[in-house]
């Protein structure tokens, strides 16, 4: 063994690898950006030499580099300078709007994330009457928690040019008033004519905008993320923030469908730019919207509206035809499926597509994976695609989907089937979906270990035969996760010759007490062996 060159030296750790036999260490060494051993103490402070770093964890708990499964980064960079009405009651909202237009020029949008009709004592869907009293000279545009519905005010409704003759498009919905005049909710494709206009993060604003969402991730333990449909000027933003080294945290970028995978298509993958920090290898689609907004597309009605099983982005050959130009062109897929019946189109277009022009290592991606049948298991495995779900949205979601699937329907049987997944040998990754949900990892740790929401309800757990184990939920978030990335050769686990990303965390996860686990804070970051954020 070779002991020269360490730059850096972590000792007296509790330190759990997440390596192939889940194994424990005390020390970690590092040199440049990667470890060179992982052990016990007594040989990790032999690499020591005059110009080492050497750090005593004094018994902390580290664990590999977190890596956020789902997320939206530029959505919950955004989301951090804008209205923030997540878990908010509707008064709460309208009384910031309200504000933030004292404050505005006339004419300018102000805009918010988060708003959930669920919580609200009346749970039905806001109206455009209630933002006009609150802005009336102002454009207003507040998206719904799920990102699949925004609430809007007559200003920002006339600037789209949406009116009592417009028309639903495919895959969307214009709520109406019983005179059939908008009333002030767009769902999912009823919404581009309105965010068409609104005026888009550019330059030093969106860059600012991501550095903010780069130093709340890092608050949290993350050292990855994987970022679910990013447009060109997005990507070329994050590039300006790697070149000139402000970014730390490693991208693992999907192109959005449209334009940008049209872009992307012709000028192909780009794998581990900026020393690991950047990569662009996959395309991501949406097959349909959300439970909460009803646009989910589903197999069946929905409980509490008769005729309808949601909105379904794209025909079956429409779907069809974007997997395989993807597969052509040699792209990673990631497709947004929520509802049972979306899910079952992706499946077909997967397997039809891969039948044709197979590829064994596909690592195919379903995001959300929300409501299976046994088929859709049984193919997920056959075809080795990827799980990706986000623990912390089945227990915020449980009251709303009793309500939308039926208490005794047994569709909710079917929802959420982490136990069944893995048990039928297929990894999860796990996610918030940020800013869709709080991105703290912890919660999800707590969610899929307990299927219990933060305050500690339902007694004793929603469905609590599909819990996952603590190992399970904490592969989700780190090997699980870079496998889904092609990158569990260089992250995921604490072992020599990767990436020295890990993160120390305030508690030992994996034998505290198990309502502990939503409270756990992460008290250091480090990013191939820099620390990039440290708990004073």
């Amino acid at each position: 063994m070779n002991f020269s060159g360490a730059t850096s030296i972590y000792f007296n750790g509790n330190i759990y690898t997440v390596g192939k036999d889940f194994t424990k260490a005390n020390a970690l060494v590092i040199k440049n950006d990667r470890l060179i051993y992982v052990g016990t103490d007594e040989i990790a402070l032999r690499f020591r030499t005059e110009n080492t770093s050497v750090i005593d964890l004094n018994g902390k708990t580290v664990l590999p580099g977190l890596i956020e499964g789902h997320t939206h980064f530029g959505w919950l960079s955004q989301s951090l300078v804008e209205i923030d009405a997540l878990f908010k009651q509707k008064e709460d909202i309208l009384e910031e709007v309200k504000k933030k237009a004292e404050t505005v020029k006339p004419g300018e949008w102000i805009l918010g994330r988060g708003w959930n009709n669920e919580i609200w004592e009346q749970s039905n869907f806001p109206t455009k009457e209630e933002l006009d009293l609150a802005a009336p000279n102002n454009p207003v545009c507040i998206i719904r928690t799920c990102c699949h519905a925004y609430w809007v005010n007559s200003t920002a409704l006339d600037l789209a040019k949406i009116n009592k003759e417009t028309l639903s498009p495919e895959g969307g919905e214009i709520i109406r008033h019983k005179d059939g005049s908008p009333a002030g909710v767009l769902v999912d494709t009823a919404g581009d004519q309105l965010t068409s206009i609104i005026p888009p993060y550019e330059g030093e604003n969106q860059r600012n905008a991501l550095l903010k969402g780069q130093e709340h991730l890092l608050e949290f333990g993350f050292t990855s993320i994987m970022d679910a449909g990013a447009t060109v000027d997005e990507i070329s933003a994050m590039k300006q923030l790697c070149e000139t080294k402000k970014m730390d945290i490693r991208l693992y970028v999907y192109a959005k469908e449209g334009e940008t995978a049209n872009y992307y298509y012709k000028k192909g993958l780009e794998v581990g730019l900026y020393e690991n920090h950047l990569t662009v290898r996959g395309i991501k689609f949406f097959a349909d919207g959300s439970s909460g907004a009803r646009s989910a597309y589903l197999l069946e009605d929905y409980n509490d509206r008769p005729g309808h099983k949601g909105n379904g982005r794209y025909t079956e050959k429409e779907l069809y035809d974007n997997v395989r130009e993807a597969r052509i062109n040699g792209f990673q897929i990631s497709i947004h499926a929520n509802g049972d019946g979306a899910t079952e189109m992706v499946i077909d277009a997967y397997t039809k597509v891969l039948d044709e022009l197979p590829l064994e290592n596909n690592r195919y991606r379903i995001e959300h994976y929300q409501l299976l049948t046994p088929k859709h298991i049984e193919k997920a495995v056959e075809y080795k695609f990827i799980p990706s779900m986000q623990t912390v949205q089945c227990t915020s979601d449980r009251l709303m989907m009793e309500e939308r699937m039926g208490k005794d329907s047994g569709r909710l049987e079917r929802a959420y089937l982490w136990r069944d997944i893995i048990d039928a040998g297929l990894h999860i990754v796990n996610g918030s979906d940020a800013p869709v949900e709080l991105v703290n990892p912890y919660h999800g740790f707590y969610a899929a270990v307990t299927r219990k929401g933060r305050d500690g309800q339902p007694e004793g757990g929603w469905y609590p035969n599909q819990c996952m184990t603590r190992e399970e939920a904490l592969k989700a978030a780190t090997i699980w996760a870079a496998e889904a990335q092609f990158e569990e050769n260089i992250k995921g686990s604490l072992e020599e010759g990767k990436l020295a990303d890990f993160t120390v965390i305030d508690r030992d996860y994996m034998i505290c007490d198990i309502e502990e686990i939503k409270d756990i804070n992460a008290e250091m970051t480090v990013i191939g062996g820099k620390t990039v954020y440290f708990k004073e």
